[in-house]
C-alpha cells in the first residue's frame, strides 16, 4: 500500500484526459489515489469529432472524481498544438498549483492514413501534438524542475517497433520518434534528477473500438482480453514512484503480451 506522506507536495501535469474512458483519465485518478496533486489538461475539439465522441460533462466529473482523494485538482481546456501554449500552460500549473515534479505526456492525434492520402497538412497535425508538443513540453518541464531528486516523464507510444501499423502512417511515424525523444532526453536530465521513460500499453478498451474489432483483437493477447486503462496506469504509478528512480530511458511494452 503507498503511503500517501511520502507524495506529499507531489504535481503531476497530465495531458490528453478529455475522456473518462481514457488512460489519462485512469492515470490522474490513480495518481491522486496515491496522494498526488493532478493537473490535466484537455481538448474537447478534437474528441468531439472522433467516432467515440466526448460528452461535455467528463472533464467536470473526473475534477470531481480526483478531488475525492483528498487532493488538490486544476483542469484546463487548452490548445496545445500551438507552441506558445506550452508556457501558459506550465506558468499555470506553478501559479496554481506549484512547480510540478511528474509529467505524463498522454496527449495525442490519431487519424487513419497511409501512403494513398497522407499529405502535409495531415502530417503536421500529428507531428504537433505527438513529437513537438512532447518533445518542448518535456524539455521546458525538466527547466522548470527545482529539486534534486524525484522527476518523472512518461510518455505514451503504441508499439511503433513491434510491427506495422497499416493505415496508421502519419500516427507511427510520428509516435515512433517519442522513443527516439525517451532514450536521448533521459540522458540529458539525468543531472537534474529526472527519469524520463515511455510506456506501450498496447491495444487497450478506451471506447474506440467497435464490437468487432475487440473480438478480434482479444484473440491476439494470451489472456484473451483487451488493456484496461487501469493497466497502463498501474504501471505509471510505479514508474513515477521513489522505488522507479533506477529506470530510465526505456520503452516498456506493457501490452499484455499482444501480438500482431
Amino acid at each position: 500500500m503507498v503511503n500517501k506522506k511520502s507524495n506529499e507536495n507531489r504535481i503531476a501535469l497530465v495531458t490528453g484526459t478529455s475522456r473518462l474512458k481514457g488512460i489519462g483519465a485512469a492515470v490522474c485518478k490513480k495518481l491522486a489515489e496515491e496522494g498526488i496533486d493532478v493537473f490535466f489538461t484537455y481538448w474537447s475539439r478534437y474528441d468531439a469529432k472522433q467516432k467515440w465522441g466526448i460528452e461535455e460533462s467528463e472533464p467536470a466529473i473526473l475534477k470531481s472524481q480526483i478531488e475525492k482523494h483528498d487532493v488538490r485538482c486544476v483542469k484546463r481546456e487548452i490548445d496545445l498544438s500551438n507552441p506558445d501554449n506550452i508556457k501558459v500552460l506550465l506558468d499555470e500549473v506553478v501559479e496554481k498549483l506549484g512547480t510540478p515534479s511528474i509529467l505524463i505526456n498522454n496527449a495525442c492525434h490519431s487519424t487513419t492514413s497511409n501512403y494513398q492520402d497522407i499529405d502535409s497538412k495531415l502530417m503536421d497535425n500529428h507531428y504537433n501534438i505527438n513529437l513537438r508538443l512532447t518533445t518542448l513540453l518535456s524539455s521546458n518541464f525538466a527547466r522548470i524542475f527545482d529539486k534534486k531528486e524525484g522527476g518523472r516523464i512518461i510518455n505514451l507510444s503504441s508499439g511503433q517497433f513491434k510491427g506495422p501499423m497499416k493505415n496508421e502512417l502519419a500516427y507511427a511515424v510520428t509516435k515512433g520518434g517519442v522513443d527516439a525523444l525517451t532514450i536521448t532526453l533521459a540522458a540529458e536530465v539525468a543531472s537534474k534528477g529526472i527519469t524520463v521513460n515511455t510506456v506501450n500499453p498496447g491495444p487497450t478498451d478506451t471506447g474506440w473500438m467497435d464490437q468487432t474489432t475487440k473480438e478480434e483483437l482479444k484473440e491476439k493477447f494470451p489472456f484473451k482480453r483487451l488493456g484496461r486503462p487501469k493497466d497502463a496506469a498501474n504501471l505509471i504509478s510505479f514508474l513515477v514512484s521513489k522505488e522507479a528512480a533506477w529506470i530510465t530511458g526505456e520503452v516498456i511494452n506493457s501490452d499484455g503480451g499482444f501480438y500482431n
